[in-house]
């Protein structure tokens, strides 16, 4: 989010710097919430991919220093207006600034250095490596931590993750490049979250993103799908917001053996190799309206179990997040009069474009003219 941003007009990019924001992305987690509740009753969180850290900004703000925004900001300001006017000193005191939290825990992990924020626990490791999870497990519990456990002493309530791969344009290897870092943040989770909690990622919508919602069903009760409104329409992005985490009986968490890596459990709670039969695969078939129906389970042979067995196709609720007055991420609006260009509220810690920035530096210019003339820049 640096000034020369070719969305200086986008008013979302403009309106986290006015308001303090690392990255427009923290209007996307505010209005999740708006939507979902996602704080409620929340202490114990964990931010994977969280660099540059706007949403750990966010967990920050609300859940430590007890702000509010959105609708939830604007009632607050409502009853504060009202009791200065019309209120008793009781009335007064009662609205006063919130206190600062002192018992909750947020985690954030990225593979980019970020910048400390107040109350967060940074990270420097993959979450894909399973070196990760006893860093983890120390950073949430540094008083208990138990070296040989794999799962956390003291659970959390949500762990979320923003996280995307470096998009080559190519969507059937972005999608999927995407949906094995969704997998990586969901087997993270299965070590830390406590039963009921939740976990919200971010997806790319494609053909086959209904096998992704099914195996998400397996381990939570609720799953829905939300597209803030300061997410972009042209973008394929949206969140899976999953609710009711509800760990299969007998399954031990582990990035060594993650879940569906080649076992599954058994009738006795032990996990066993998967035989790879005919019924055991998921089988697929594309419908004359061109929906794919995708079937997990096995077959059925007795009609009366048939009639009886759940559709094959499951679909979650689709939900548009934000209020219908907030901005429009793809329209363009005028500049005010009279603006002042902001800087960065912080400025990258380790962009992978800096070495080219220090290039065009050196020939005279950082916004595209050199020394040499043009406007090619670099």
């Amino acid at each position: 989010m640096g000034k020369s941003s070719k969305d200086k007009r986008d008013a979302y990019y403009r309106l986290a710097k006015e308001q303090g924001w690392r990255a427009r992305s923290a209007y996307k987690l505010l209005q999740l919430d708006e939507e979902f509740g996602l704080f409620e009753g929340v202490t114990r969180v964990v931010d994977l991919c969280a660099a540059p850290g706007s949403w750990s900004q966010v967990l920050s703000r609300i859940l430590i220093k007890g702000e509010k925004f959105g609708r939830a900001g604007w009632e607050d300001k409502q009853a504060k207006d009202h009791a200065a006017i019309h209120g008793t000193a009781e009335e007064k005191n009662h609205v006063a600034a919130p206190e600062s939290r002192k018992d909750v825990k947020i985690v954030s992990i990225d593979l980019q250095p970020m910048a400390p924020l107040e109350g967060i626990t940074t990270l420097r490791a993959d979450i894909t490596h399973p070196s990760t999870v006893p860093l983890l497990l120390r950073a949430l519990d540094p008083e208990t931590y138990d070296s040989t456990s794999t799962s956390a002493s003291h659970p959390v309530d949500l762990v979320i993750s923003d996280g995307a791969p470096d998009v080559t344009g190519l969507h059937d290897l972005d999608i999927y490049v995407q949906s094995q870092l969704l997998w990586a943040a969901l087997n993270l989770a299965l070590c830390v979250l406590k039963p009921g909690g939740k976990f919200v990622a971010k997806i790319f919508r494609g053909k086959d993103v209904d096998l992704l919602y099914a195996q998400l069903k397996i381990v939570f009760e609720r799953v829905r799908v939300a597209k803030p409104r300061s997410s972009r329409a042209s973008s394929i992005e949206a969140f899976v917001v999953c609710e009711g985490f509800r760990p299969p009986e007998g399954f031990a968490a582990s990035l060594d053996n993650p879940l569906g890596a080649g076992a599954m459990l058994s009738s006795e709670g032990q996990q066993q190799p998967i035989k790879h039969t005919p019924s055991s695969l998921p089988s697929r078939h594309v419908r004359g309206d061109g929906i794919t129906e995708v079937e997990l389970g096995d077959e059925v042979e007795d009609e009366a179990q048939a009639s009886s067995a759940p559709s094959p196709r499951w679909i979650p609720p689709f939900l548009a997040s934000g209020d219908l007055a907030a901005y429009d991420a793809d329209a363009t609006y005028h500049l005010p009069l009279g603006r002042t260009t902001l800087d960065p509220v912080q400025p990258p810690t380790a962009p992978p474009y800096k070495r080219a920035l220090e290039m065009r530096k050196r020939m005279g210019g950082a916004y595209g003219k050199t020394k040499l003339g043009g406007s090619g820049g670099v």
